[in-house]
């Protein structure tokens, strides 16, 4: 079973082209983490937009230039240990790859950023259905009307994960992933997609859509993805970020990171 994989091992499979999808419910255990990788010249704006914006953009590792073995997975390559990549060349996604070996420059520097696929174990465990995990699906997420505190040349609105719940489930869930504060914590709206600015929840910006069943209410978690909207919103030469969804799986576990 994927899910029962350790975080080595899936990042073995990552890296020789047997793991192509999106890592939502695999590893289960192990915290998960978006990726942006920048040029050295814009990394302290870049890291100060982090710090100003913890709760999209909780920062796990930053390596120096030209480094690409995060001290959170010894002996990983971020270069191919995620299934997707994003490539950004002056503001304008230009593809997706499953390699970035041959397109990494030695002047980048790497955040690793935390995940909300960190806690979906602990939702789980608590008795909280995941629906994108039951659907076999990657998340759904949205770009919101609400905006993040700017940092140099780096702006961005902020982006969402939605999970449908029951209330109840709701409101378990926000007791559960309040401890994870690197992993974006507790949500950050539920129900009433519209004071979010968001129209339809059957058309994400990111991820898949999935079943909202009757008497559930949309759950929205700060989502990481925000970290690629604030990366490429300056025409830099050269950014490379994960797919959304397609994350980097660390050797960290959930447990290490909670508050209680």
């Amino acid at each position: 079973m994927t899910k029962n994989l350790n975080a080595s091992e899936l990042r073995k499979l990552i890296r020789s082209g047997e793991w192509k999808t999106p890592t939502s419910g695999v590893a289960t255990g192990y915290v998960q983490a978006n990726l942006v990788m920048l040029p050295e010249e814009a990394a302290f704006e870049f890291l100060l937009f982090c710090v100003r914006n913890p709760k999209p953009c909780p920062i796990l590792d930053v390596l120096e230039p030209g480094k690409v073995e995060p001290s959170i997975a010894p002996n990983a390559d971020l270069r191919s240990d995620l299934p997707r990549y994003r490539i950004f060349r002056n503001g304008e996604m230009e593809k997706e790859v499953e390699n970035v070996t041959d397109i990494f420059q030695d002047d980048m520097v790497s955040f690793l950023l935390g995940c909300s696929f960190s806690f979906e174990n602990a939702l789980l465990a608590a008795g909280v259905p995941v629906r994108n995990i039951a659907e076999g699906k990657n998340v759904s997420m949205y770009i919101t009307a609400r905006t993040c505190v700017p940092a140099g040349r780096f702006s961005s609105p902020l982006v969402v994960s939605m999970r449908p719940m029951t209330p109840e489930n709701a409101v378990r869930a926000t007791q559960v992933t309040t401890r994870f504060h690197l992993t974006h914590g507790a949500p950050v709206h539920l129900g009433s997609p519209e004071e979010l600015g968001i129209n339809d929840l059957a058309d994400p910006d990111f991820g898949e859509p999935v079943e909202i069943k009757h008497g559930e209410i949309p759950v929205f978690w700060a989502c990481g993805v925000t970290s690629t909207l604030a990366a490429t919103s300056s025409p830099l030469p050269l950014v490379i970020t994960h797919a959304p969804g397609h994350m980097f799986v660390s050797d960290l576990r959930d447990e290490d990171l909670t508050l209680l």
